[in-house]
């Protein structure tokens, strides 16, 4: 079993940044791939960014390219989402996810594990 457990959400004005966190107990995480996802009101589940076993291949979703990013510190088990020039569009709910495999993917169905998720609200 592994829990993740989501934390560094909350409000901020467009333009501004938020650092989210995800730390991982239980199990290791250092093998397998990480990602986020996020839901906004009425809308499904989407990928934002993921990131393989060592850190060093990602990938985002076009609408974060280049505002969003991801890394992980594997000896803390802890996965990060550094979100910067944040857009009203990014108000959802966030979650941290552990993937059945090592490789970078951007499938939902591939993430076994999920946490309960941390509200991000961006204001105009």
């Amino acid at each position: 079993q592994v829990q993740l457990v989501e934390f560094g959400g909350g409000w901020v004005q467009a333009g501004g940044s938020l650092r989210l966190s995800c730390a991982a107990a239980g199990r290791t995480i250092s093998s397998v791939a990480m990602g986020w996802f996020r839901q906004a009101p009425g809308k499904e589940r989407e990928f934002v960014a993921a990131a393989n076993w060592s850190g060093f291949s990602t990938s985002y979703a076009d609408s974060v390219k280049g505002r969003f990013t991801i890394s992980r510190d594997n000896a803390k088990n802890m996965v990060y989402l550094q979100m910067n020039s944040l857009k009203p569009e990014d108000t959802a709910i966030y979650y941290c996810a552990r993937a059945s495999t090592g490789g970078v993917t951007d499938a939902l169905r591939r993430y076994d594990y999920w946490g309960q998720g941390t509200q991000v609200t961006v204001s105009s």
